[in-house]
């Protein structure tokens, strides 16, 4: 009996470095298991969509598929529009079961990858002092997701004895400038911005300039392909596999 297919489920982007990151991610997962058979999907803006890679694996023999949201937040595209799409595929295809595990979520190994990234902006900016940082985000209208970067935000400032604060690039302040400019006031001026995103895009990248015209000395990349997060995304699959199996 063939294990059920992974489809890792992101968002989508107009910017194709999104989609160029999530399909390095899922290269990534399949380094990890190849015995697996795994297909990247996005829920709009990017292809293939999640119907065509639903397709794709009903053609190829697949009768059961676990999902995994690469999205960092429980917010409203996990709370609606990933259940949204897997309902429109079972109802397509009779006898098709798709079990959507956790989201990706912001686990604390992945402060891991915010520090190699942050010592990477740190390493080209050639700056060696910090007194502040500032992690941003997406933003959500969800403010249960909002808690949750604030609290991994605190979770970082411990780890580096550094004040640290969220900063949401939409839908809840404060913007990324904001943060830093709070910081400024306080007399701070060695303040580096991390980017707690999955792939660079437009609000990535509006994050980062907000942040710099503020004053923010170095702006870390995105999270990107880091086998952390591979390792992350194979954690969901198995337990969403075992959700799977008959009671």
């Amino acid at each position: 009996m063939a294990a059920p297919a992974l489809i890792a489920l992101a968002h989508g982007s107009r910017d194709p470095r999104s989609a160029a990151t999530i399909t390095a991610l899922v290269d990534e997962v399949r380094a990890l298991r190849p015995d697996l058979r795994i297909e990247p999907a996005f829920l709009e803006l990017s292809k293939p969509s999640f119907a065509t890679a639903v397709n794709k694996l009903v053609r190829a023999g697949f009768d059961e598929i676990v999902v995994v949201p690469l999205l960092l937040t429980e917010a409203y595209h996990a709370k609606v529009d990933v259940p949204s799409a897997i309902a429109e595929q079972t109802a397509k295809h009779e006898g098709l079961r798709i079990r959507a595990t956790r989201v990706l979520g912001m686990e604390p190994a992945f402060l891991e990858v915010l520090d190699l990234r942050m010592r990477e902006a740190l390493k080209s900016a050639r700056i060696r002092e910090l007194d502040a940082l500032v992690l941003a985000a997406a933003g959500s209208s969800d403010p249960l997701a909002n808690q949750a970067v604030q609290r991994l935000a605190r979770v970082w400032g411990t780890r580096h004895k550094l004040p640290v604060k969220a900063a949401f690039a939409s839908a809840s302040p404060p913007a990324t400038g904001e943060a830093v400019r709070a910081f400024r006031a306080e007399g701070r001026r060695h303040i580096a911005v991390a980017s707690l995103f999955l792939a660079p895009g437009f609000l990535p990248d509006r994050a980062g300039e907000l942040a710099v015209e503020a004053g923010a000395v170095a702006v870390s990349e995105p999270l990107g392909a880091h086998p952390e997060l591979a390792r992350t995304v194979l954690a969901r699959y198995a337990v969403g596999a075992v959700e799977l199996v008959p009671v």
